[in-house]
């Protein structure tokens, strides 16, 4: 049996622009050009800036991911981009781009869910998940505990899902009320490694006997650095600060993910997404998953956050699973959420 297409990955949904090449769940080459630092300035991502950045950067990117893999445009046989969820404007620039390699290649295009793509960028580095699997989602804008079957072809089950501010942008709220840099999370992580974890006594969110176990709630932890800042006037201990807020959050989120594998009887814990690669989350989550016998998947930071390799990823093993391509109309959907792998949303009117 002879090896599969590769699969040309494309993300474009907040301010990454990221291209890959993966076949046979290998990751052949890739590229990834930032427009962070555009946004900066304002404390978070502008949509309009992200998009523009995106136009000028996902050709070179495309050009990049090959040179990197050593092929060319006509080796690619398949083209897989993400969908959705993210900013419209971002996410059309990257389907366009898809439709027109696919097209032009006469290749099939797959639509991909972005929070799939976070569970499949593992496998670049670990090789296929466990079936079944603990999946853990951290990002800016997505907290999500997901029990992962084949993700290729089964239905994701939402465990529990963020009711307010995920863990990514109460760091990025938090750190700007420190004083801190954009983004967030690599301040607080950075600002913490001098800091006392037990200096401040943050509130657990949703770890009450009565609360919904498995979801999660970060906005009033956001609130509570609001508080310690302003009854001091200004004059905080910026690291131990921030080192209690990060193990607020750590412990919140390891907590529930081990607790969650205990209950479904689930031997293995992956966790993905940008806040996986913040160093007090991945050393508590090694912590406690070897004392319940989990498990522990955790991709290398370069991984973690946004980049066309988990797309590339998906697309792969979409391919290999034999799942029917996406239409050439396909369209963007900004708010999808994660049922399937396979995102495909059609464009409005289509029959």
């Amino acid at each position: 049996m002879g090896a599969s297409p590769i699969v040309l990955g494309i993300e474009s949904s907040c301010d990454e622009t990221g291209a890959a090449l993966v076949r046979d769940g290998r990751l052949l080459g890739q590229a990834l050009a930032s427009s962070m630092d555009e946004h900066a300035r304002y404390g978070g991502v502008v949509p309009e800036i992200a998009s523009r950045a995106h136009l000028h950067a996902i050709g070179p990117a495309v050009r990049a991911a090959l040179a990197d893999a050593g092929l060319r445009l006509a080796d690619v046989g398949a083209v897989a981009v993400t969908t959705g969820p993210g900013l419209s404007g971002a996410l059309q620039v990257g389907v366009a781009a898809a439709k027109s390699y696919a097209y032009t290649l006469g290749v099939p295009l797959h639509g991909v869910h972005h929070l799939a793509g976070h569970v499949a960028a593992d496998t670049l580095e670990h090789g296929p998940l466990p079936n079944p699997c603990m999946v853990l989602i951290v990002s800016g804008g997505h907290t999500s505990l997901l029990l992962v079957r084949d993700v290729a072809r089964d239905p994701i089950a939402h465990l529990g899902d963020t009711l307010d501010d995920a863990a990514g942008e109460c760091f990025d709220k938090a750190a700007r009320l420190l004083g801190l840099p954009y983004p967030g999370g690599p301040a607080i992580d950075r600002a913490a490694r001098d800091g006392d974890p037990s200096a401040v006594a943050f509130p657990r969110p949703l770890t009450g006997p009565r609360d919904a176990p498995y979801a999660f709630s970060f906005s009033g932890l956001k609130t509570a650095v609001a508080r310690h800042t302003e009854a001091r006037g200004g004059a905080v201990a910026v690291g131990d600060a921030a080192a209690s807020l990060q193990e607020a959050v750590a412990d919140v989120l390891t907590r529930k993910a081990v607790a969650a594998c205990r209950e479904y009887g689930v031997r293995a814990l992956v966790v993905v997404g940008g806040v996986a690669a913040n160093s007090r989350v991945r050393s508590l989550a090694a912590e406690r998953c070897a004392a319940a016998g989990v498990e522990l998947r955790v991709p290398p930071p370069r991984l973690c956050t946004d980049n066309g390799a988990m797309i590339a990823a998906v697309g792969d093993l979409l391919v290999r699973a034999g799942a029917p391509a996406a239409p050439l109309d396909v369209s963007v959907d900004p708010s999808a959420p994660l049922e399937y792998a396979a995102l495909c949303p059609v464009a409005a009117g289509r029959v």
